[in-house]
């Protein structure tokens, strides 16, 4: 069975993208750390929040396909906050340092969360153009955790570590999925307590996304249709709360579908990121988008503003 931390794909990505860390807040134990792949050009990239368990690298397919086809792509692992107020102020700082003004966002299960937050936190002056929202939630209290969200800080690593592993798939899986779950359990033993418990409590604390905020934000809901960590009502809630939102299904992928599907869901991100080709909000190099699908933007722009028009 290919592990994915010898395979060459990772290597190749370990050795070209340069990991940098970034410092925003007053407390400089308070470190981003992130890769910044492709046209820094490009002023309004796709930026990539990780689950609970997840490091910066866990979406280095994404980074080495999108980067390939000239988009910039930032993937990043948050420092140690403890509020969702605390965690949007910090992000927004990392924008302003980075000189970007709006952004998309592919969030996967709390990153998810999170870039809905930090999209409603910051309705007043939009920094968040669209989202892309894999395997994720919009109310924490699906978790049944609420109530000990304020102790995690207390617990040691090993039993936290026991807490994120318990809903990593069971049973048999297939050997991609293996190997998807082998690496991410191999990032998990790479955080710290106060990493891991920081990121419970924002995942467990009491909080849910106020959709009127954030009605003008473009959403595609990315989940599987196999096991996940995501209840069958939490999938539901979010068709719900984004009602006009695109839904890119995968028939199986489990909880971590960018690593072991990552050809489908670099396909989706892909079409996410096409509609906004030939526009400021651009994620791409527009020297690598075809005069074609230019053309064909503007078809479909046009034929959006007949069809307002005539309503």
């Amino acid at each position: 069975m290919e592990e994915i931390r010898v395979s060459p794909d990772y290597n190749w990505f370990r050795s070209t993208v340069p990991l940098k860390r970034i410092i925003v807040d007053d407390d400089d134990s308070k470190v981003w750390s992130l890769y910044d792949a492709g046209p820094k050009s490009v002023r309004c990239p796709i930026i990539f929040f990780p689950a609970v368990s997840g490091t910066a690298d866990v979406f280095f397919q994404q980074v080495l396909a999108l980067t390939g086809w000239g988009y910039r792509v930032i993937s990043l692992q948050y420092p140690v906050y403890w509020n969702l107020l605390e965690f949007c102020d910090g992000f927004r700082k990392l924008l302003d340092h980075l000189q970007l003004d709006k952004v998309h966002i592919f969030g996967a299960s709390l990153g998810g969360f999170l870039a809905q937050k930090f999209a409603e936190y910051t309705h007043t002056s939009p920094r968040v153009h669209s989202l892309i929202l894999c395997n994720s939630f919009s109310d924490t209290s699906i978790f049944n955790q609420t109530w000990t969200a304020n102790s995690f800080w207390l617990m040691p690593a090993f039993m936290l570590k026991k807490i994120v592993l318990g809903n990593f798939a069971k049973g048999s899986v297939d050997p991609k999925m293996a190997d998807a779950i082998d690496f991410m359990v191999d990032r998990l033993e790479s955080l710290n307590q106060s990493e891991l418990a920081s990121r419970l409590t924002l995942n467990c604390q009491n909080s849910y996304v106020e959709p009127h905020k954030i009605k003008d934000v473009t959403v595609t809901i990315m989940d599987v249709f196999d096991q996940s960590a995501l209840s069958h009502e939490a999938k539901e809630e979010m068709y719900k709360l984004y009602p006009n939102a695109r839904r890119a299904h995968l028939k199986t992928g489990g909880n971590f579908p960018y690593l072991c599907r990552s050809a489908e869901v670099n396909l989706y991100i892909q079409i996410h990121l096409r509609q906004f080709h030939g526009t400021r909000y651009a994620a791409i190099n527009p020297a690598m988008v075809s005069a074609e699908e230019l053309e064909v933007q503007k078809l479909n722009l046009n034929n959006s503003m007949d069809s307002d028009e005539d309503q």
